[in-house]
């Protein structure tokens, strides 16, 4: 099977509803932002790297003579129209992208939007206003899907961040409208494909971050695919705890209670399974050997074997970073996903940065394959280096997770030839 792409149809004149991947936060505008006009406004976008990751995708349609009616989601409104959730921000920011104006309707279906559509000419665009501002949205309402779809010829599906998502916006359209994935879709798939069935070996993944529940099915999937596992961050005390370590006050994700479901999930209990799988298949895990800790007045660097009371870890060691970056020279393909500390405080980024100057050493001196994901680590790169410094950057947080730990995602498999 083979995911339908632009080339596999023919868009010429076509009326295009045009899904993409603008769940983006916003903030108060920059006082020397533009503002007025009908994409004009108080807020602006807080990341534009998703509305850039869809411009070639647009470029191409706007070429090929389309009306494109964009749609997406932005937050979590619960079905009412909160005003700082509105997709103004972002058809402003799409508009100075692009260079190109982009037009914007107060709704996503009814009349305006069936009038607004009705007067565009080739090469328009319309941003529509928020689908998550009506309820039907998330519970995948077939009605509301199909009036979504009213007016237009066909589906350019570009929200990967999404599509591991049962909406009207994301199956529902689908289901009545013939559709075929945007560049920055394809793009997505392709890479993460290729890390999962043909990743160049030796093959490195490197787990961090604060939190593991959203990063256990992944990690059990990638044991199967991955040489070595590098783990650090918050996720590592998990790990720790889980060979029976002392780690004093660090968080440590541990217990979750689930009260709609009444489950109790114990990450430490996973990550003793996954240490269990490693072992099992030969693979090796590797975990911090020491600490840079502290009491919230001092700092200093013990071994792993006990973290006095009062004292958390806030990041990895010098000797495990060392660990890391040997590992890293040697590999052919790293993954990361999550940082090694807190890196936002300057006392506690050098392991994060020790994993980054290896990787892009790594992609420079002998071209290996380096891709990053999720939303912190993403930070972390923007904030000490280049995005461009790395082969690619993944989008889409619970989406690329999910892929990567072998689910079925719905949109994906219906893009699917």
């Amino acid at each position: 099977m083979k995911l339908k792409t632009l080339e596999s149809i023919n868009l010429k004149d076509k009326t295009i509803l045009y899904r993409a991947p603008y769940d983006i936060d916003v903030k108060p505008a920059r006082p020397d932002s533009r503002s007025g006009g009908e994409v004009g406004g108080a807020l602006e976008v807080v990341d534009d790297m998703r509305i850039k990751a869809t411009i070639p995708t647009l470029e191409y349609l706007i070429k090929e003579s389309c009306k494109i009616i964009i749609l997406t989601y932005v937050g979590r409104p619960d079905g009412v129209v909160v005003e700082n959730l509105r997709t103004t921000p972002h058809a402003r920011r799409l508009s100075e992208l692009l260079n190109h104006p982009v037009l914007k309707a107060d709704d996503c279906v009814g009349g305006e939007v069936d009038e607004k559509i009705s007067s565009m000419h080739s090469g328009d665009i319309l941003m529509l206003e928020n689908v998550r501002f009506h309820k039907e949205e998330m519970i995948d309402d077939d009605s509301f899907a199909e009036k979504l779809c009213q007016g237009k010829d066909l589906i350019v599906f570009d929200g990967f961040p999404q599509a591991h998502r049962i909406h009207a916006s994301t199956t529902g359209i689908l289901r009545h409208l013939p559709a075929v994935s945007g560049r920055y879709f394809e793009s997505e798939v392709k890479m993460l494909s290729n890390l999962l069935e043909n990743p160049q070996h030796p093959f490195t993944v490197i787990i961090g971050g604060v939190k593991i529940s959203d990063k256990v099915d992944a990690v059990l999937n990638l044991l199967e695919i991955a040489d070595t596992i590098l783990v650090g961050g918050a996720v590592a005390n998990v790990f720790l705890k889980a060979q029976g370590r002392v780690l004093g006050s660090s968080f440590i994700e541990d217990v979750f209670v689930d009260k709609v479901k009444r489950e109790k999930k114990d990450w430490v209990e996973d990550a003793k399974e996954i240490l269990k799988k490693a072992d099992s298949l030969g693979k090796k895990i590797i975990i911090p050997n020491d600490l840079l800790i502290s009491d919230g007045t001092s700092t200093r660097v013990i071994t792993t074997e006990e973290v006095p009371i009062g004292w958390m870890a806030f990041d990895v060691g010098p000797n495990t970073q060392k660990i890391f970056r040997d590992v890293i020279s040697r590999s052919k393909t790293v993954f990361l996903n999550g940082p090694m500390g807190k890196f936002e405080d300057e006392k506690f980024r050098a392991g994060s940065l020790a994993i980054l100057d290896a990787m892009k050493k790594l992609k420079r001196d002998v071209g290996g394959g380096t891709i990053v994901a999720g939303g912190d680590t993403i930070d972390l790169v923007r904030t000490y280096g280049n995005l461009g410094d790395f082969t690619h950057i993944s989008l889409a947080g619970g989406a690329t997770s999910e892929f990567l730990a072998g689910k079925v995602l719905p949109v994906l498999k219906m893009l699917m030839e």
